[in-house]
């Protein structure tokens, strides 16, 4: 049963689409990634919404973008990608509003391009720091990981990002 003052999704949807889109589009690195990370996150949203305990509504969106888009990239590890046909029916407009957040948001393309190159592990853990604003705990809780590991992989990422980034 959902917890009392539980949102509905439609009130997540419009609430938080703007934070999911802007942490989507840090994980992925591109606007239809991003996109389709955003819809299969409200798509988990409307599955566990019912299981939702109030708390941390950020912290619990991220979680469920993070395993979603690790999940992701588990899933092209295992089954390289087919492309689809272009077809104007398969493709989404752009939201208006995460892309108004996203102008105001915007990393430089050398920083974007050195957060896309990190490994999944290292991305995820920087973006939910960094972008996200989440403590190392919320983090362990988040990928399911000791906080050493989340500690770990977080300092990893920057000093791969740093060295990326002196380079260029």
């Amino acid at each position: 049963m959902a917890g009392e003052g539980a949102p509905t999704w439609e009130e997540v949807a419009r609430s938080h689409g703007r934070f999911l889109y802007t942490v989507a589009y840090r994980l992925t690195g591109n606007r239809e990634d991003a996109q389709d990370l955003v819809q299969e996150v409200l798509l988990r949203v409307r599955r566990g919404l019912q299981t939702y305990q109030p708390g941390s509504m950020e912290g619990w969106l991220s979680r469920i973008a993070t395993n979603a888009f690790l999940d992701d990239v588990r899933r092209k590890r295992r089954r390289p990608e087919e492309l689809l046909p272009e077809d104007p029916d398969w493709v989404l407009p752009p939201s208006g509003a995460a892309d108004a957040v996203l102008a105001t948001e915007v990393l430089p393309d050398d920083v974007q391009d050195a957060l896309r190159a990190l490994p999944a592990d290292f991305r995820a853990a920087v973006v939910l720091c960094d972008v996200v604003g989440l403590s190392y705990q919320e983090i362990g809780q988040s990928l399911a990981i000791p906080v050493g590991t989340v500690r770990s992989r977080i300092h990893r990422g920057r000093a791969l990002l740093r060295t990326a980034l002196a380079v260029t």
